[in-house]
């Protein structure tokens, strides 16, 4: 078997090894293509589909598509930026953003994709849903408000952390993220340290004694887009 596969995303020539995704050879070659569930060093979930792109004509997401010899991949359409801007514009409206007052404005991930596509208000109704805080934990607290139900934090809590202290509950509207102890997130083995506490895309598993402590000016996404040291790598 080859040691390197060839294939091209929107017309530019890609390679990746035996086993690589989509997403892992297009970072590696400076093409950005954008995400929300997935993060470094977690296991891809497919689950946000921000990371859709266009496979030999077919959708398959960029994070769980394995590379193959040959494949024409579009990611960069207008059809895809459309898609892409349709799923953070319901995120937005899913959930209550209320960016200006939120510690995480400047280093979300979900805000700097908002900008990044270019989404001025969204095009559906909000619905303001009620939604729960979790803030007995001495270190952490969990705002619903802003969750996205990605799912980093569920894997990293698993995978990383040998811990399981977050999974989904309920379906539909109703979906959120619980703890595994009925007494909330003080009663669980959670700490600051965990990687779970620190991958959420937005601002609700929050540090506590943490917030706003970059100025504005120096916060990741100030003076640069999302995906900057992605596409970085093509210099």
């Amino acid at each position: 078997m080859s040691e390197t596969i060839t294939f091209t995303i929107d017309g530019t020539e890609i390679k990746g090894a035996p086993g690589m995704t989509i997403l892992e050879a297009a970072d590696q070659c400076g093409v950005y293509i954008p995400r929300l569930c997935k993060a470094k060093g977690l296991a891809p979930r497919g689950s946000c589909r921000v990371c859709t792109v266009m496979v030999n004509g077919r959708p398959q997401s960029a994070c769980t598509q394995p590379i193959s010899e040959g494949a024409i991949v579009e990611n960069d359409t207008a059809a895809l930026r459309d898609h892409r801007r349709q799923i953070i514009e319901m995120l937005l409206i899913e959930g209550n953003h209320f960016c200006p007052l939120c510690e995480r404005s400047g280093s979300c991930e979900l805000q700097a994709l908002g900008y990044r596509l270019g989404i001025m208000a969204p095009r559906y109704p909000y619905m303001f849903p009620k939604r729960d805080m979790d803030t007995d934990h001495p270190d952490l607290m969990i705002d619903r408000n802003r969750c996205i139900l990605c799912g980093r934090c569920v894997n990293a809590s698993r995978d990383v952390d040998g811990k399981t202290v977050y999974e989904f509950a309920g379906r539909s509207v109703h979906k959120h993220i619980a703890t595994d102890a009925a007494a909330g997130l003080a009663g669980t083995r959670a700490a600051a340290d965990d990687r779970a506490a620190e991958v959420c895309p937005v601002g609700s598993i929050i540090r506590k004694r943490t917030a706003y402590a970059v100025p504005i000016g120096r916060r990741p996404f100030d003076k640069k887009p999302i995906g900057s040291e992605i596409e970085a790598k093509q210099a």
